[in-house]
């Protein structure tokens, strides 16, 4: 007989894109007080900016800081106006000119270099929105060509890249998800990022359905509450997702990476939110042991 896997424990970690209108110090600071065991670190103009200069001296400050605090990180690269302030998320790896896609493929392949430095668990990304007038054939072969480089650089460096659906990008679902994959030749370094909200938001399966189906690629994970058809990131209790068959389904894939809440347009609540996100997703935790311990905590 098979043994029984036993379940993973679940790590939790915080978005700094739902902290923004914090200093990246103070919001680390932060997460490792609430008990937080990590954080998704969003690369923009306010915590680590990946085009001021001195990068590499500053990435490894903060992988200082990370170290003495004792979080996990991954990379999130969903920075709205990084590369241009006119355009949300432009240019796209989908963009009608190679060079805005060539820009927007040279930034992941820093998020890459910046991820290998703070030794991190992934480099979140995304297709972005298929311009008008440009058809689905078009648009994928635009996508598969710009991954290319940044595959590379993941290969290279040895940190997964966690491609994330979206709604209402051209890879919005597990099966756009699966369908790049097998377009690419299912190249190693090629993951999944799972939103917890968009598949309330969009799958036809339920969302601890969605985590056992992804399993196997599953290289980072986001969590938020979130409505059917609505594509709104909501505090936990706000939406209508069932939380503890969810974590009890990820802590049975044996998924160890971090699980990061995100919470993108509540900045101005960031510190208040982090604590009761902490507090709500502790408390519907599955029941095995491993799992109820708290962050960084050791049984007696």
């Amino acid at each position: 007989m098979t043994p029984t896997p036993t379940p993973a424990p679940i790590r939790f970690g915080y978005g700094t894109n739902g902290l923004t209108d914090l200093r990246l110090d103070d919001a680390l600071a932060l997460l490792a007080d609430l008990g937080y065991d990590g954080v998704g670190l969003t690369l923009d103009h306010m915590h680590l900016d990946p085009l001021a200069p001195e990068l590499a001296a500053r990435t490894r400050q903060v992988g200082r800081r990370l170290s003495q605090l004792g979080l996990d990180v991954t990379i999130e690269t969903g920075a709205r106006y990084v590369l241009d302030p006119r355009r949300k998320h432009g240019p796209s790896l989908l963009d009608p000119d190679p060079a805005g896609r060539a820009v927007r493929a040279e930034l992941l392949v820093t998020a890459v270099r910046v991820a290998a430095e703070l030794g991190a668990h992934a480099v979140h990304c995304f297709s972005g929105i298929t311009p008008d007038g440009t058809s689905p054939d078009t648009a994928w072969q635009r996508l598969t060509e710009s991954f290319a480089p940044v595959i590379d650089a993941a290969a290279t460096a040895g940190v997964p890249l966690a491609v994330e659906p979206e709604p209402g990008h051209l890879l919005s679902t597990l099966a756009d998800f699966h369908h790049l994959r097998r377009v690419l030749g299912d190249p190693s370094p090629l993951g999944l990022t799972l939103d917890i909200g968009h598949c309330q938001c969009l799958e036809q399966s339920s969302p601890a359905d969605c985590v056992r189906e992804a399993a196997p690629w599953l290289r980072h994970v986001q969590i938020e509450d979130m409505r059917r058809g609505v594509h709104e990131h909501l505090p936990f209790g706000d939406g209508e997702i069932d939380f503890p068959p969810v974590l009890d389904a990820l802590a049975a894939t044996g998924y160890r990476r971090l699980t990061v809440v995100e919470l993108p347009r509540h900045s101005h609540a960031g510190p208040d939110l982090a604590e009761r996100s902490l507090d709500f997703l502790r408390k519907a935790l599955p029941s095995a042991p491993d799992t109820l311990l708290p962050a960084g905590g050791a049984r007696c």
